[in-house]
């Protein structure tokens, strides 16, 4: 088995799909790997670490997939990729669900299988090949310290020669895996966190990590399936914006997390609770990529608005790419340790992990 991991070229993206240390594994399972060259200089990773785990470096994208069964990768492929893929080879990669007619077309020209990494199931056996969990992990970390460097405050109590100072109040919107890494992060720098989420399960976590619940009376729990939240009714929609405008009132740094699979982001911060905040204030919106939970988030820029600073982060995880790309690669190893068989690929569309990840296969559209 012949695998290929090509440098990222998409704007914003540091990460690489496999590090050194995964490469070895494979290479020690029999498979041969080849990585285009610095294909993980921006993440941390040389060369020269790639060959002592066993790799081969290629000089180009032509160069590194020439002769590729599996071909591993961040971002989702562009037209020109998918023509230079191997006819009948598997590519491994995130992919953006809407549209994208042209690359689908490459694909099918091609024979190639693409399976997208964040349709990995929510179950059990998949938990160690789940990228948006991984990746979030970051996101959230990285969302503190993003909204901190912005604050004209600091997080924690301080008692100096000159006074007290008192402790900033955030407040966490979402208690997903972003969500609760956020809360932790700005608890162990010292804030005052509050967080919020719609389903009713996420309470106990919220308080486990020191955080205070932000208790809304619903009609109705929006708990969906595989643990994230589903759309709410509009009297819930309502009475949660009431409740989170309240609340807004004495917050210095907002991180919202709130998103729904398959669905534009909820509006969870309109104008009108923006205008109740202080003058100052930050909010940090993780969903800016689908739409933003405040009614000013535009994705990767900074937006002020009767005097709030709105940050509409795109791609953080790319930010702290070491790290995001260490667990991002242990995903893409366990998925490839279960595609594997006797060192070779097999992809069974009726697998429970493997089916669902699927957008083509050898070729043909996935519904």
């Amino acid at each position: 088995m012949h695998i290929a991991v090509p440098r990222e070229r998409a704007e914003r993206e540091a990460r690489v799909a496999l590090v050194p240390e995964s490469v070895a594994k494979l290479v020690k399972a029999g498979a041969t790997v080849a990585i285009e060259s610095d294909a993980g200089l921006s993440a941390g990773f040389s060369n020269a670490q790639y060959e002592a785990a066993g790799a081969t470096i290629a000089a180009d994208f032509a160069a590194v997939v020439t002769g590729a069964r599996l071909t591993c990768k961040v971002q989702p492929p562009t037209t020109a990729e998918c023509r230079a893929l191997p006819e009948g080879s598997a590519l491994v990669s995130y992919w953006a669900p809407a549209g994208q007619p042209d690359v689908l077309a490459a694909l099918s020209g091609r024979k190639i299988s693409l399976l997208g990494m964040e349709r990995v199931p929510r179950i059990t056996r998949a938990q160690s090949m789940d990228v948006l969990s991984s990746q979030a992990t970051v996101s959230g970390y990285k969302a503190v310290l993003m909204g901190a460097g912005a604050l004209p405050k600091m997080l924690p109590m301080l008692s100096t020669a000159a006074g007290t100072l008192a402790p900033a109040k955030c407040f966490v919107i979402g208690a997903g895996v972003a969500g609760l890494q956020a809360m932790a992060t700005a608890k162990r720098l010292g804030a005052l966190v509050s967080g919020f989420d719609v389903r009713p399960a996420a309470q106990e976590q919220i308080q486990s990590l020191g955080a205070t619940p932000l208790k809304i009376e619903l009609t109705a729990s929006a708990e969906g399936s595989g643990g994230y939240a589903k759309q709410q009714s509009e009297e819930d929609a309502r009475l949660t914006q009431a409740a989170i405008a309240k609340h807004l009132e004495q917050m210095d740094l907002v991180i919202t997390t709130a998103a729904i699979p398959g669905r534009k982001a909820p509006i969870l911060i309109p104008e009108d609770a923006v205008r109740g905040m202080k003058p100052g204030s930050i909010i940090v919106d993780l969903a800016a990529e689908t739409g933003g939970n405040c009614s000013f988030t535009k994705a990767g820029e900074t937006v002020v608005a009767h005097g709030v600073t709105v940050l509409g982060p795109i791609n953080l995880p790319s930010t702290a790419a070491f790290h995001a790309s260490q667990m991002l690669s242990r995903n893409f190893l366990t998925f490839l340790q279960h595609i594997t068989q006797d060192n070779a690929i097999v992809l069974d569309a009726t697998d429970e992990i493997t089916g669902p990840m699927l957008v083509t296969h050898e070729g043909q559209a996935v519904s």
